[in-house]
């Protein structure tokens, strides 16, 4: 599966694609609401060759050049709901990037791949991420107050996050006009 845009493409990880994925999983501020920690080098290489091996993500290449400058997740999970995730190099911001590559997900999701419902996921401080979500016309569900945590305070106790909740079906992203650029 290759997915392309005007200056995109999607396709499958490969091992090579670490260096990439070290330039922006080994930042702080990129990996402050992910389940883990900023990436060494060597876990940059181990994660390249695991995501290649997993069906569930997806390098976002810049046509120009190959650069990978962010992923998508994409999860089924039960009643042909699907779960989308998205990191991004945030070198690239501002630029509509990630809105362009994830607009083309949802359309190949729900056109090709048969999806139903496509759900999202970020904490409410993450403000970029549910901006983007609303941009793709994807409807905020729900507010999980303290539902999930994914770091220890120095006693061992959780500490526990908030999580909104956004979706959208595919009878309101064919039957309506696809979101532009905003």
């Amino acid at each position: 599966m290759k997915i392309t845009t005007d200056r995109l493409f999607i396709r499958r990880f490969r091992p090579e694609d670490w260096q990439d994925i070290y330039e922006y999983l080994s930042d702080e501020e990129v990996v402050r609401y992910l389940p883990y920690e900023a990436y060494t080098s060597d876990r940059a290489r181990e994660a390249a060759i695991k995501r290649a091996e997993q069906d569930f993500f997806y390098a976002v290449c810049l046509k120009e050049n190959g650069k990978v400058i962010g992923e998508l997740l994409f999860k089924k999970m039960e009643f042909d709901t699907w779960e989308l995730g998205y990191v991004f190099n945030p070198r690239y911001k501002g630029k509509g990037l990630a809105f362009e590559s994830a607009k083309a997900f949802l359309d190949h999701a729900f056109r090709e791949l048969g999806a139903r419902r496509i759900v999202a996921m970020c904490n409410p401080n993450n403000e970029r991420s549910w901006k983007l979500m609303e941009r793709l016309s994807m409807r905020r569900e729900g507010l999980l107050v303290k539902n999930i945590y994914f770091k220890t305070d120095e006693s061992g106790e959780p500490i526990w996050l908030d999580t909104l909740e956004y979706g959208i079906l595919k009878d309101e992203w064919c039957g309506n006009p696809q979101p532009e650029k905003q």
